[in-house]
């Protein structure tokens, strides 16, 4: 009888590692909490990190045209083209084993996420390579596109790799918007800026919405239908996200696809436009990242392209196909961990994936340099 409790309270415990082990999926329209101590958390240090984000709040105007028309006020021309929302204040939520763990603010509201866009544009790619409609990275993007966009000595070097860790050095006109006039250099001038010959595809990391614009241009081109069409069917509704985000382009940045007018999206949103969303969607995105790609039983996208993300890119090592990584000259301070990527957006804007601790963090509205401040009072707690 002794033998048999020890064999009851063996399996008991047995199982239940089992079942703690497993991961948990969300299901559509839920999300499970479990305390913090529940996943091995400190919950007073995690409380401490949650009040360390609500007290640092992005600095901009919630209003956010307003926002951008400052932050961007040196770019010649700049202007909104498309689509702005005021923004809420901080919220985030933090993911430990797949639950819930903390949350706060209006984990629900759905707002602009600015350059975090241009990691679900990334995954858009990362699709197409999956299902064969790009051969390669590698590739010259002007074997797909062949409408003069990528045309010239100089354009036809450019290959999707190079567009996807933002090195392409593309010259020219999208939509009426230069790439020379999108984040220009320090110094100098309009004259300075305007004719200055670019440097050779592929050698230096150029963070320009422009040439990431060109990168949404052309997988429209390769998919032939609307990329947010793209991202709910394959990516979006089989993680169960709302049907509340959205993903825009400038008002005036309509092409013909096969005799139909369909929106080419920006990358990001500091003159309008990008994917606007919920916290909880981000986490659900950054989750599906932190599983490798997939959720429940289903492979969403490749653990190949999910590695592939995470590579250092030559010209940056903190830069990869549109995630930042935290190595580098970006290496987060008392953040040692270099395996942790993230997407990060204008105001304060991040979905942090910690693959050595299970986690995924959100946070929205959080002054843009205290996000390695934030992840390491997290990590504190465990």
């Amino acid at each position: 009888m002794k033998h048999l409790s020890i064999l009851l309270l063996f399996g008991v415990l047995f199982t239940g590692q089992q079942l703690f082990s497993q991961t948990y999926y969300p299901p559509r329209g839920q999300w499970e909490t479990r305390s913090p101590q529940s996943q091995g958390l400190n919950a007073i240090k995690l409380a401490e990190a949650v009040q360390f984000a609500e007290d640092n709040e992005y600095s901009g105007s919630k209003d956010s045209k307003i926002a951008s028309l400052q932050g961007f006020r040196r770019e010649p021309y700049h202007d909104v083209l498309g689509p702005m929302r005021d923004r809420g204040g901080p919220a985030g939520v933090i993911i430990k084993g797949g639950y819930i763990v903390a949350q706060w603010g209006d984990v629900d509201r759905v707002d602009m996420t600015h350059s975090v866009t241009k990691s679900y544009l990334s995954t858009v790619a990362g699709l197409a390579i999956d299902k064969g409609l790009i051969r390669s990275v590698h590739d010259k993007t002007g074997d797909y596109v062949w409408d003069g966009t990528f045309d010239g000595q100089h354009n036809s070097k450019v290959t999707w790799e190079m567009l996807l860790n933002q090195s392409s050095a593309w010259s020219g006109e999208l939509f009426g918007l230069k790439d020379w006039a999108d984040r220009p250099p320090r110094e100098g001038g309009i004259d300075d800026w305007r004719f200055k010959k670019p440097v050779e595809p592929g050698t230096v990391m150029e963070y320009n919405d422009v040439r990431v614009n060109v990168l949404a241009y052309s997988l429209l081109q390769v998919w032939r239908k609307p990329l947010p069409m793209v991202l709910k069917e394959h990516v979006m509704d089989p993680i169960g996200a709302s049907t509340t985000w959205r993903w825009y382009g400038y008002d005036h940045a309509w092409v013909n696809i096969d005799g139909i007018k369909m929106q080419s999206v920006t990358g990001g949103g500091h003159s309008g436009g990008g994917v606007f969303i919920s916290a909880m969607d981000h986490a659900r995105f950054g989750l599906l990242f932190l599983n490798n790609g997939k959720w429940n039983d289903e492979q969403i996208i490749s653990q190949d392209w999910v590695e592939a993300v995470q590579v250092s890119s030559e010209p940056n090592p903190s830069y990869g196909y549109m995630w930042w990584l935290n190595r580098g000259r970006r290496k987060w301070r008392g953040v040692e961990d270099e395996s942790i990527y993230f997407g990060a957006g204008f105001g304060g804007n991040f979905v942090v994936v910690d693959k050595t601790n299970d986690m995924v963090i959100v946070t929205r509205w959080l002054e843009p340099n205290k996000i390695g401040e934030m992840v390491k009072r997290v990590q504190e707690s465990l």
